[in-house]
């Protein structure tokens, strides 16, 4: 503890020192990009090291590039978002001006997970930085390769009191939470999120939790079958399902049932024709975690739930070589562990249902998850499932791309988490929204002082009411 507060000292002290303006912003963000383009080959080859093989592909399309176009797209707009803005004065208060101010808050820090280390690293890293901050951040152990490699990169841009990278174990992690930042961001489960949130609040440290949950894809009767199948299978598998937005799990029209298995299978196995002799599939993180999923479908199967595991080349998947195949399961029940946690993994519970509203009441009957996925044509049910329905964020037609759009807030909502980031959202969580008055040479409320008489009583009553 006593490094950590020593590095949160030298950075609270460099801020209050000198703040970072929009030049030197600027500066920070784009060496950041330069540095991620001159080592994309290192960053690739980390990742994939820490997950036993993840494709480079993978790496690139959702690590790498919301990253670059999160840089790009807050230096493109960093000035605009800076500039004071203009707010109407009652004319009670007038000639009186004011205006809202965004000021950094001071040293944010950040705890990112395993399974987008890149991306839920430096994405709230950049929002962090364009609101003029000094940072934090602390990445997961389960990946040690791309921690060590961003502590050299970090180390590399910015000097320790303006950005430092802490590496450990749980618990520096736990340490890490309990120091009193200006604000403090972490991406992970929810039983963790509230330890974090507990520790945070020791010292009153505001905080954004980006927590997951189970994010529901909901098929209508009348959507085309074989391209749902597509995009939720697609969904499903980035990242071998270890992604906190994936689909967890299907509402399915029941009389669709059958079809849809044929149509994800199918779907599968264009997308893997084989899954161990295969570098596109990538591996789950531990050993541990393959066996957790294992537990589930088990724990389902013996509860009554059909499975369907997809595996083109009939290869031997296991705990050693971590790769778990694509695997179905309807028949569900709530009493099964599958469907009382996130899933995390290459594993689908597939729910049916007969109408419309007896789909949304399943989903609100549960807590809010963090990505809700529809598909249908039809605008007007659309909207009714978007008012009807609480979700941190919705993707219409496919899914997890609401997650890359840099003007689009990110965030869940309850037990999915708090706050939100990206783009202008991340700039103005990592910022003081201050509201300033400036009173005119004259003020109109000079006439309220005391001692009161008649005047003030009379000017009260027309501004009160009778």
């Amino acid at each position: 503890m006593h490094g950590l507060r020593a590095h949160l000292d030298a950075q609270r002290a460099a801020f209050r020192k000198r703040s970072p303006g929009f030049g030197e912003r600027v500066d920070a963000l784009r060496r950041l990009e330069q540095s991620l383009l001159k080592h994309k080959s290192d960053i690739i080859g980390a990742i994939s090291q820490d997950f036993g093989g993840r494709a480079a592909e993978e790496t690139l399309t959702l690590e790498l590039f919301p990253v670059l176009n999160e840089i790009r797209h807050a230096v493109r707009h960093l000035r605009s978002w800076m500039e004071p803005c203009r707010a109407p004065v009652s004319w009670q208060f007038w000639p009186g001006r004011a205006k809202v101010t965004y000021r950094p808050l001071g040293v944010v820090g950040i705890i990112s997970p395993w399974n987008y280390p890149v991306f839920l690293s430096l994405g709230p890293l950049v929002g962090a930085l364009a609101a003029g901050n000094h940072v934090m951040l602390k990445p997961s152990e389960f990946a040690p390769a791309i921690s060590q490699l961003t502590q050299s990169l970090i180390g590399e841009l910015y000097p320790p009191d303006y950005v430092s990278v802490e590496l450990g174990e749980a618990n520096a992690a736990a340490e890490f939470a309990g120091l009193p930042f200006d604000h403090l961001l972490f991406t992970g489960s929810t039983r963790v999120g509230k330890l974090v949130m507990k520790a945070a609040g020791e010292n009153l440290t505001p905080v954004t939790l980006e927590l997951g949950g189970k994010s529901p894809a909901l098929i209508h009767s009348s959507y085309p079958l074989s391209r749902a199948a597509d995009r939720i299978a697609m969904g499903k598998l980035y990242n071998a399902g270890q992604t906190c937005v994936a689909p967890d799990y299907l509402l399915l029209p029941q009389e669709h049932k059958d079809q849809f298995l044929i149509d994800a299978r199918r779907a599968v196995e264009s997308l893997y024709p084989r899954l161990v002799d295969n570098p596109d599939y990538t591996r789950i993180i531990t050993e541990r975690h393959y066996r957790r999923l294992a537990g589930l479908v088990e724990d389902a199967r013996q509860k009554g739930a059909e499975v369907l595991q997809i595996n083109p080349a009939k290869e031997d998947c296991n705990p050693a070589n971590r790769v778990f195949p694509p695997t179905l399961l309807w028949n569900v029940a709530d009493t099964m562990q599958v469907m009382q946690e996130e899933i995390f993994g290459p594993i689908l519970a597939i729910v049916l249902y007969r109408e419309l509203d007896e789909a949304i009441q399943y989903v609100n009957a549960r807590p809010h998850p963090l990505a809700l996925y529809y598909f249908d044509h039809n605008g007007r049910r659309i909207r009714k499932v978007l008012q009807e329905t609480v979700a941190g964020g919705v993707t219409v037609n496919d899914c997890i791309f609401h997650v890359g759009q840099a003007n689009l807030p990110f965030g869940g909502v309850g037990p999915s988490g708090m706050g939100r980031y990206h783009g202008f959202n991340g700039f103005e969580t990592f910022s003081q929204k201050q509201g300033v008055f400036v009173q005119g040479r004259w003020s109109s409320l000079s006439l309220l002082r005391p001692p009161y008489g008649q005047r003030a009583r009379w000017i009260l009553r027309f501004l009160v009411g009778a």
